[in-house]
């Protein structure tokens, strides 16, 4: 599968799970509140890396761009009407990072809306029921691949910053990139460009970086599918009063 065929395809399974968020507002209520409620996880676990130093910049580009809580709908509209030009226009490297983006995206709806079907019910622990919801949805395999497709995004990333050149071609590029209507994109990756080439000046720090993520995001995961239910509450509630 080509890299526009991936994106359209990708695309159009994430429309498909929003119609249904439509149709079924409990669904829609149910999702928001699990993609809220893994974004103030996720502040709460990287709170020591948002707050300052070297790696702020990077967890805030994780946490805006592959776990916020916003609606993406704007930016998918735009890659499933121009996934063709992403092949044209970009560096066949970048363009492989936006298919890699799309897949991420469809399969963290995915996992969300199968979260979000087994805690639609509108009263209750929040935290308690994503535990059970978790627990009960599994897909394992699915929450790995999630978060190594995360962490490969990321090193992708830090590889293109040491191409020659690719910082200035991507400036070139915003003004046909507008013109093709691909703003949200040529966004995100002169976003995670900079945030990256920032985090690359020290020796092996995007390295470090994405081994934290790895780490962290790992220790939730066997948690949740390996601990006992108050174990994970625990540790969830404790995340989630770090949060910011």
């Amino acid at each position: 599968m080509n890299t526009a065929e991936t994106i359209r395809q990708a695309v159009a399974e994430v429309e498909a799970l929003r119609r249904e968020s439509r149709d079924l507002p409990d669904i829609g209520a149910a999702v928001t509140q699990v993609k809220s409620l893994q974004a103030r996880r996720f502040r709460g676990t990287y709170a020591d890396l948002l707050a300052s130093g070297p790696y702020s910049a990077a967890a805030q580009f994780f946490l805006e761009e592959l776990y916020s809580e916003r609606d993406y709908a704007d930016r998918d509209a735009q890659f499933a009407r121009i996934a063709g030009a992403v092949e044209r226009l970009f560096p066949r490297d970048v363009a492989d990072t936006a298919a890699g983006l799309a897949r991420l995206h469809a399969l963290t709806e995915s996992l969300d809306h199968a979260l979000a079907r087994r805690c639609a019910a509108p009263h209750g622990d929040a935290v308690a029921a994503y535990v059970q919801a978790w627990q009960a949805v599994g897909r394992r395999d699915d929450r790995q691949r999630q978060l190594e497709t995360v962490v490969a995004i990321g090193a992708e990333m830090s590889r293109l910053t040491r191409l020659p050149g690719l910082r200035l071609m991507l400036r070139m590029m915003r003004g046909p990139a507008s013109a093709a209507g691909m703003g949200s994109l040529q966004r995100f990756l002169e976003s995670g460009f900079d945030t990256f080439a920032a985090v690359a000046k020290s020796r092996g720090g995007a390295e470090l970086f994405l081994d934290t993520i790895r780490e962290r995001e790992q220790r939730l995961m066997d948690l949740l599918f390996d601990g006992d239910a108050v174990s994970c509450e625990t540790e969830l509630r404790r995340t989630l009063g770090q949060a910011r």
